[in-house]
């Protein structure tokens, strides 16, 4: 999950800098990584199937659940798509609660197709509906970030899916054009066996289509079924094969260690020294360095605001964190994605704007360093005559992190 361009927007504003503290402190209270935003969206996406199909039903007046399946053949064909984008959006809940990004594309299509249905179409009794779905849409288009799993589950979800919405159409039509077949489709066990016959492209010939319309939808199921079949593999396999053909990393026991979070000059000057020094040092970029002095052992290439990434750096067991982006809204959000581990860690903060000296305090770290601001600010009293004493430096340098 990126949060960065959101935190960037939040960061620059001096007003707003204390609220997204606040915001993701109460995050972390409530455990939302673990159940916000995937839940509340899945549940709202199966009670957008479940008022689909309820709205349906009840239009349709005389197909009632006690009735079924006497009055099946009163169920008007037009209702149909609505059934199957119901019955979809139930299932593809599913998907959404393991954040699968097939899953989310799916919801997207079927809610989307929905509101324009019924906002073309229009009917006195969708309006309710039209304003729920599209809160939804928006909901979910916002949620990208959230939906990045691709996996076995969802490729197996979209084959059952696409089986079980495939079953619903072939048995509906061959009831509904049941007395164009020899001998004639007349009871559900009957429609359910041509169905499968017909979908697995088997075809006994014990029951033929006589007209056209009724070869033209059998044509339709064994055309579907060959391309669920397809489709279905294709979901199933490909996550497979990336599975058991991604090489298995390299994982080294780290304990009582430092990790040093940047690609900046002074990232990589700490980073040296720690390895002058004979200490235990993982330094942790977005991307690999251009530079060779590196030890490809103590190099981690992912995200720092990611749990995942710091597990992989050991930050839960390290002896310091040390962020030094260049971006300061980077460096503070490290801090707290490592307070949230709930290691030992001392947390260290490389400034690199004094304006942003207040904001980063917020987030609590135990140390604060300003190189490039003292930088600065020694120059001017060089050129300027005025004296610098070794406890002055000490104490400009290092600053505590806690607001007192």
């Amino acid at each position: 999950m990126n949060e960065r361009s959101v935190v960037r927007w939040l960061w620059r504003p001096g007003r707003l800098a204390r609220f997204t503290v606040v915001a993701r402190r109460l995050a972390q209270l409530v455990r939302a990584r673990y159940w916000f935003p995937h839940i509340p969206l899945a549940g709202a996406l199966a009670g957008a199937g479940l008022l689909l199909l309820r709205l349906v039903l009840t239009l349709q007046r005389r197909v009632l659940l006690s009735d079924f399946p006497r009055h099946i053949l009163d169920f008007r064909p037009a209702s149909m798509p609505y059934v199957l984008i119901g019955v979809a959006m139930v299932v593809m809940s599913i998907g959404l609660l393991f954040r699968s990004r097939f899953a989310w594309i799916i919801a997207i299509v079927l809610t989307a197709s929905m509101v324009l249905s019924a906002a073309i179409i229009g009917h006195g009794h969708t309006g309710g509906l039209i304003s729920y779905d599209g809160t939804l849409l928006v909901a979910l288009l916002v949620s990208y970030a959230w939906f990045d799993h691709s996996s076995l589950a969802a490729g197996t979800l979209f084959a059952v899916t696409s089986a079980l919405l495939l079953l619903i159409y072939a048995v509906f039509g061959s009831l509904y054009l049941g007395g164009q077949f020899s001998p004639p489709i007349k009871d559900l066990v009957t429609a359910l066996y041509y169905s499968v016959v017909t979908m697995s492209t088997v075809g006994y010939g014990d029951i033929t289509p006589k007209s056209v319309d009724a070869r033209f939808f059998a044509m339709s199921v064994m055309v579907l079924g060959l391309a669920v079949f397809a489709t279905s593999v294709t979901a199933i396999a490909a996550p497979m094969i990336a599975r058991l053909s991604k090489p298995k990393e390299k994982r080294m026991k780290r304990n009582n260690h430092f990790i040093v979070v940047g690609a900046t000059p002074l990232a990589y000057n700490t980073y040296r020294e720690f390895k002058k020094r004979n200490q235990q040092v993982v330094l942790l970029t977005p991307q690999v360095p251009a530079t060779e002095d590196v030890d490809p052992e103590d190099l981690i290439v992912g995200d720092a605001n990611s749990l995942d990434t710091l597990r992989r750096a050991g930050a839960d067991q390290a002896q310091a964190v040390v962020a030094m982006r260049a971006d300061d809204s980077d460096n503070a959000f490290i801090v707290l994605a490592v307070k949230e581990l709930e290691g030992r860690a001392k947390t260290v903060v490389a400034i690199n704007d004094s304006k942003h000296m207040e904001r980063i305090k917020l987030v609590q770290p135990d140390i604060v360093i300003a190189p490039e601001v003292l930088g600065g600010e020694l120059l001017a009293m060089v050129l300027s005559g005025e004296t610098i004493t070794g406890d002055f430096v000490v104490e400009r340098f290092f600053r505590e992190g806690r607001v007192s």
